[in-house]
């Protein structure tokens, strides 16, 4: 085995600082205690072989270039909320109005959503890392000392707090390697910033959750 502490040729020094949190990494490695859906193409197979090992690095590195904002995808299964914290959200169409999330094969999460046909995306505020902390941790009470109230059009929980929601029932999935991706048509959304203590995003930038401040 190649000494991990080497860097291989092509990567900054400083690339170490910018890897993603331990508990993400080992949310990739199949850690089931983290639940955290990043980007696809971040969720890496690390191998012993040293190219595989550079390889693996240099896209981690490239993709975390790219800021993204949290979001938390609820819905409820039965009389219990299911919520899972979600960086892989976009926007997909205006007409008809339509977004996507990319779940892991492995989310436990999405079989509920699945079921369920709907689902809520929450876009978290600055001051809600705490949230998307303990929506990534497996095997707790998510919504534990969470405030929340259904949604409009489905009834998912919408997360008090949050910079804006969008109420959704799945449009359309399909299979993406290792991934889902999830189409939702957008039943009722809402931007209630009056409702955030902070009304800026939260943010994840080079493995570590940012401000619009940092």
């Amino acid at each position: 085995m190649s000494d991990v502490s080497e860097i291989p040729e092509g990567i900054s020094p400083d690339a170490r600082e910018t890897w993603p949190h331990p508990e993400l990494i080992q949310s990739w490695l199949g850690d089931a205690e983290v639940d955290f859906e990043l980007r696809p193409g971040e969720e890496v197979a690390v191998h012993d072989d040293p190219e595989a090992q550079a390889a693996a690095r240099r896209f981690r590195d490239t993709l975390g270039c790219f800021a993204s904002g949290i979001t938390v995808i609820t819905t409820m299964s039965g009389d219990e909320p299911v919520g899972m914290t979600c960086q892989s959200f976009a926007s997909v169409s205006l007409d008809p109005p339509l977004i996507t999330f990319i779940p892991a094969r492995s989310s436990r999460a999405w079989p509920a959503i699945q079921r369920s046909g709907r689902f809520c995306v929450n876009v978290l505020a600055a001051d809600q890392e705490h949230v998307s902390g303990q929506m990534a941790t497996k095997g707790i009470d998510k919504f534990a000392g969470i405030d929340w109230t259904p949604a409009r059009a489905t009834g998912s929980p919408v997360l008090a707090g949050a910079l804006a929601h969008l109420d959704c029932t799945i449009h359309a999935v399909y299979e993406g390697g290792d991934h889902f991706i999830v189409v939702g048509k957008v039943e009722h959304l809402e931007a209630h910033p009056e409702d955030a203590a902070v009304a800026e995003p939260l943010l994840y930038f080079k493995g570590r959750y940012r401000t619009t401040d940092a």
